[in-house]
């Protein structure tokens, strides 16, 4: 577990004091012992789920990591051990829903889905249309992050991500980043007075 502080300006005369690029003095305060929580993004796959964390004072998502479903119960079990230990206060699910804006057979599932987080780990959980998400997660990665995306063709003629080893996220984990983005700016522009 990492060890945080805090910072506090203190007068030049304090003994404790530290030099200071941009003030004078700069003293340590021990860390109050105060867990930090995070908000938890999840862009739900019928085979993966994509994982992203934001602090919820701090408010910038950053991708974490990819659950590779199992069934139901391991998936609940995985997302609320992983809820418990990075202190989530609340969870973001993206909604897939269609180009002009209709829920389908996915986006019913994901609502499905964040039902059974809400009821199952006892948090506030909300839907965030993800419309294009994952489209953007690739400009992310090959732009942003330097990785070059490849397609593979499914049986079915869909082109999909291949997976890439190069490099530390998937397409999964930076979608459910951007829905988090996307969901952060939202929230903080409905708290700015007009």
């Amino acid at each position: 577990m990492q060890k945080f502080c805090q910072l506090r300006l203190s007068p030049p005369d304090s003994a404790s004091a530290l030099p200071s690029r941009y003030t004078d003095h700069v003293s340590e305060i021990p860390n109050s012992g105060s867990v930090r929580t995070k908000i938890l993004a999840l862009d739900y796959g019928s085979k993966k789920i994509g994982m992203a964390l934001a602090d919820a004072e701090a408010r910038i998502a950053e991708p974490h990591d990819t659950l590779e479903r199992v069934n139901r119960n391991e998936d609940m079990r995985h997302l609320r051990e992983f809820a418990r230990d990075h202190h989530v206060k609340q969870i973001i699910v993206g909604l897939p829903l269609r180009l002009d804006g209709t829920p389908g057979e996915m986006a019913e599932e994901a609502m499905r889905f964040a039902e059974r987080l809400r009821k199952q780990l006892a948090l506030p959980v909300e839907l965030v249309d993800e419309r294009l998400t994952s489209w953007e997660a690739e400009r992310i990665l090959e732009e942003e992050l330097g990785r070059r995306i490849t397609h593979t063709e499914t049986h079915s003629g869909r082109k999909k991500p291949a997976r890439a080893s190069d490099g530390k996220y998937t397409v999964d984990a930076v979608a459910a980043m951007v829905i988090l983005r996307e969901y952060l700016a939202r929230t903080s522009t409905a708290k700015e007075p007009a």
